[in-house]
């Protein structure tokens, strides 16, 4: 296992354990002019909950992995949270902004993967 599937592992476990919402990960390993080999998206029902996957996918990567977050946005408002691990980026919307942007669809050449929420 590479250091970027146990990377992505660790963050569907913080996903998961906060109930994030019809999660997918974008393989852009193949995609001409992508700027990191993977997203992983993900949505959550309120502002608090945005919040709580997202510190629960940094701690599960800290604690697991010794790695830290290289960059975090959208803390303040929690509509939008990016956290970006250099070759992996996440994205935490809540349903309506994610319904909004389609990110998924931006990336049609990337090879898509849905995550069961039973995964492990």
């Amino acid at each position: 296992m590479t250091n970027n599937d146990l990377l992505i592992n660790n963050i569907l476990e913080g996903i998961l354990e906060t109930k994030g919402k019809e999660i997918v990960l974008l393989n852009l390993e193949k995609v001409e002019n992508a700027f990191c080999e993977n997203f992983v998206i993900c949505h959550a029902e309120s502002n608090t909950q945005v919040s709580a996957i997202a510190d629960s996918i940094e701690k599960k990567v800290k604690e697991n992995l010794d790695v830290r977050v290289h960059h975090r946005e959208g803390a303040a408002n929690s509509i939008w949270v990016l956290l970006d691990f250099n070759g992996v980026i996440v994205h935490i919307f809540q349903k309506e902004y994610r319904d909004y942007y389609k990110l998924e669809d931006l990336w049609g050449d990337a090879l898509i993967t849905k995550i069961d929420e039973s995964y492990n």
